[in-house]
């Protein structure tokens, strides 16, 4: 299903229990900000007019000016809107990644982990900040703790892989040919060659050989298809969360859809949609990528 709407206005209207998962990609309010401080006289006129401009958004996106994720308005319908048991997946920037955290705990979940997603082609935006790297991922679930699709989502294992580095307790080279050699690794790896068990981190890859266990480039020009929204996540990287946290066939929210990404990796992976957007301006995004597929429905 694809809605045009507010996401918390339209959530009061869906039952209860409903969601198998969540996989979103919310604002990031990098220019909340300039709404806090809208009243000030540096916020009017500024030294070299910073306040002003982002008040228009990240990259003029007016919708990203808000605090919409650091709400629990709308958490607290996601909460009651998904299973219990159901896992939450939500994007953050790194720099007020606590703010929605909190608000995501304070609304009923419990926080237990956190993916990272590394790239290496981000920049920085002044000489004197640090260049962007990775973004948070939220995990969190809705009380029962039911288990992730972990088998679906090991990385394959060549004859030449080694399953575990390291030492042995007495400090000699631990053997890594062996599985039987691997300290505990069995208990994890409850069949020989199913392979790496995932981690919570993903990575945009490099020449390192160890880079490609998490392996997620930033989406390419092509697979934008001429979108102009600034955020746009990789479809590899989406059908990655929505295989971890969804069981099969089941049903997954975006409240956030952008241009639809989410609805692609649900189809790809065999499970199902309900993306919500209210802008307007990204619905024929979504349809243009959902069409491929002839499936418009959930």
């Amino acid at each position: 299903m694809i809605v045009n709407a507010d996401c918390i206005e339209h959530l009061k209207t869906v039952e209860d229990n409903h969601f198998d998962s969540v996989v979103t990609d919310p604002p990031y309010h990098l220019t909340s900000i300039a709404k806090r401080f809208t009243n000030s006289t540096e916020a009017k006129h500024g030294k070299d007019g910073s306040f002003q401009r982002l008040s228009k958004g990240f990259m003029g996106k007016e919708w990203d000016g808000g605090d919409i994720a650091f709400t629990t308005d709308l958490w607290k319908e996601v909460y009651r809107t998904i299973k219990p048991g159901a896992v939450l997946l939500a994007f953050a920037a790194t720099r007020n990644y606590h703010r929605m955290a909190v608000a995501i705990e304070d609304s009923g979940f419990e926080i237990f982990d956190m993916i990272n997603w590394i790239y290496g082609t981000g920049f920085p935006k002044r000489k004197n900040l640090l260049k962007p790297a990775h973004e948070p991922i939220v995990m969190a679930r809705k009380g029962v703790n039911r288990s992730l699709n972990i088998d679906d989502c090991r990385i394959e294992l060549s004859k030449d892989d080694k399953l575990q580095e390291g030492l042995k307790r007495d400090g000699s080279k631990l053997d890594t040919t062996d599985i039987s050699e691997t300290f505990n690794f069995k208990k994890f790896d409850r069949e020989p060659g199913l392979g790496r068990y995932p981690a919570n981190i993903i990575h945009d890859g490099s020449e390192e050989e160890w880079s490609r266990y998490f392996y997620s480039a930033k989406a390419s020009k092509k697979e934008k298809a001429g979108s102009n929204h600034p955020t746009v996540k990789p479809i590899s990287l989406m059908r990655y969360l929505v295989k971890l946290v969804t069981p099969k066939n089941g049903l997954v929210l975006d409240p956030f859809a952008g241009t639809g990404t989410t609805g692609e990796a649900c189809i790809l992976e065999g499970r199902n949609y309900y993306l919500i957007e209210k802008t307007k301006e990204y619905i024929p995004d979504i349809e243009k990528r959902i069409n491929k597929y002839d499936r418009l429905g959930i």
